[in-house]
């Protein structure tokens, strides 16, 4: 069978939660009832949806949205860091949507950094960018980011200029952005760009510059080159001509971007990197042929749309195929938010409790740089290495700095063992000096499931809701019977979750249930199986 054929029948329960699992952060027991039992073409009419803008970051102390303010550049890291706890509040509390996933996915692949940018009204408005062309077109979105003034900034495209030529960005475009490296056929040339082919981009990319006062980009005709600029062989010797008009920096860089596009490379480049961040990271050479070129067929006949590449990839047989079940590394957003959603964490409301919310995201914002993923502050131009990074890829995230704040997470959310108050966070009104406490209650949490009061049937709920891949019967047996009641049988659990349930205000009867509970879903979340996708 082909490997993009379509996923046929309906979605069961695990193929649902799979498929929510690759585009989403987190999911809950809502989502996966809302899509079992129906079509994949169903559920991808609602990922695939656009979504509307969401109201810009506010200042929680005041409720000033900087990035309405045209008079005053915004270089104060605390804005850097207010506008990175809005976008985990988004990933936490996303609709079933696609949009969040691929903003993310555009962000690493389009890098720009706060620390370089220096600005927090740009950054914010290369997120909305990439945000508002998310799912639409990869051709308007590479013109839109060439001449984003966080990105002319980041890779010095304000600085290039007609006699003066600044190559970053033309190299990025080429080597990150567009068609990538290809096999190198010499120093600085490979099969797809020559270095002279670095040096003509950068000449018809002259002349932009950032506005700082608007937060736009500007084209001024005094300092572009005019010249006519000659490509290699790799771009059939493609010349663009020179032009001194006002329209020259945008009729130049539209020309550019059609010689690019016309390149097999681009799309295959770009889909390689689609598989390897919804699916996996190996591309074997069955899956460059019968996955790769023809979704990259795909993109060009539907002329660079990136919807119906993303529906043909995650409608596929493939993409079900129980090899792929497990087979990525949770990354540190989907580990942290992912089980914030996953858990149903009651977060602050952003509205009414707006100081209590941001607190509670940039308490997660800074476990998440622990973790080496800083929104907004990259390693580098290319990316967290986990996606790019030969032979390693994923296995990137884990390492001796990571694991043990990885383990750790498990005891901030539920609680050290004996802890009997639980885990949780302590959220902070700075103008106030009040706080809140926010906790997760396990108990709720496995009301959703049916007959909580089985203790076999809990563990294999919770099993079936934490891990991709399947366990075996002896490591769910080890899980009861040394985890969740140790030197217990297992009547013990019903007895007293149904003694609990007849008075539920029993605070001892509670403490009892919620302790034996809390062990197990502690010890599930430290173990490797949790860690994966």
């Amino acid at each position: 069978m082909p490997l993009l054929d379509k996923y046929s029948g309906t979605l069961t329960a695990k193929a649902a939660e799979h498929l929510l699992r690759r585009t989403m952060f987190g999911v809950t027991r809502a989502d996966i009832a809302m899509l079992t039992g129906k079509s994949v073409d169903y559920a991808l009419d609602i990922l695939l949806s656009n979504q509307p803008l969401p109201p810009p970051p506010e200042d929680p102390d005041t409720g000033y949205v900087w990035v309405r303010d045209a008079a005053r550049p915004q270089n104060d890291a605390r804005f850097n860091n207010i506008m990175k706890a809005w976008w985990l509040g988004l990933m936490a509390r996303s609709p079933i949507s696609l949009v969040e996933k691929m903003t993310l996915f555009w962000h690493n692949h389009f890098v720009s950094s706060w620390s370089a940018v220096g600005d927090s009204r740009y950054m914010y408005k290369q997120n909305a960018l990439l945000r508002q062309h998310a799912l639409g077109n990869f051709r308007t979105l590479v013109r839109e980011i060439t001449i984003d003034p966080a990105m002319l900034r980041y890779l010095n495209g304000n600085q290039n200029r007609v006699g003066s030529p600044q190559e970053n960005y033309a190299r990025e475009l080429q080597e990150l952005f567009t068609i990538g490296k290809g096999p190198e056929i010499a120093a600085g040339n490979y099969t797809t760009y020559t270095e002279q082919d670095v040096r003509a981009a950068a000449r018809v990319l002259t002349g932009w510059v950032d506005v700082v006062q608007t937060v736009t980009s500007n084209f001024v005709l005094s300092r572009h080159d005019t010249g006519d600029k000659q490509f290699s062989a790799a771009y059939q010797n493609t010349v663009i001509r020179g032009r001194n008009t006002a329209n020259a920096g945008m009729e130049e860089l539209n020309e550019l971007l059609d010689m690019i596009f016309r390149q097999p490379a681009t799309a295959e480049h770009i889909c390689r990197k689609f598989y390897r961040f919804f699916v996996n990271a190996d591309i074997s050479p069955q899956v460059e042929q019968e996955v790769i070129k023809p979704l990259a067929a795909t993109f060009r006949q539907n002329n660079y749309e990136v919807k119906p590449v993303l529906r043909q990839l995650l409608s596929s047989v493939h993409f079900f195929d129980t090899s792929i079940l497990g087979a990525m590394i949770k990354t540190p957003i989907d580990l942290v938010i992912g089980t914030i959603r996953q858990l149903q964490i009651s977060i602050p409301n952003p509205e009414t409790q707006r100081a209590f919310y941001y607190d509670f995201f940039e308490q997660q914002r800074r476990l998440l740089a622990t973790l080496q993923m800083d929104i907004l502050d990259l390693p580098d131009v290319a990316g967290w290495p986990a996606y790019y990074q030969e032979p390693l890829y994923y296995k990137i995230w884990i390492n001796s700095a990571t694991m043990p704040v990885r383990a750790e997470f498990a005891n901030t959310v539920v609680g050290r063992i004996g802890q009997t108050n639980g885990g949780g966070w302590t959220v902070t009104n700075r103008l106030l000096g009040t706080t809140q406490r926010i906790t997760f209650d396990s108990i709720r949490f496995l009301q959703q499931f049916p007959n909580p009061e089985d203790p076999v049937k809990v563990v294999d709920n919770l099993a079936q809701h934490f891990f991709a891949i399947d366990l075996t019967e002896q490591q769910k047996g080890e899980l009861l019977e040394k985890v969740f009641l140790p030197n217990l049988p297992p009547y013990e659990w019903t007895m007293e979750w149904n003694d609990f349930m007849r008075t539920p205000n029993d605070v001892q009867k509670r403490n009892l249930i919620k302790t034996r509970l809390d062990n197990l879903i502690r010890y599930m979340m430290q173990i490797a199986e949790y860690q994966i996708t």
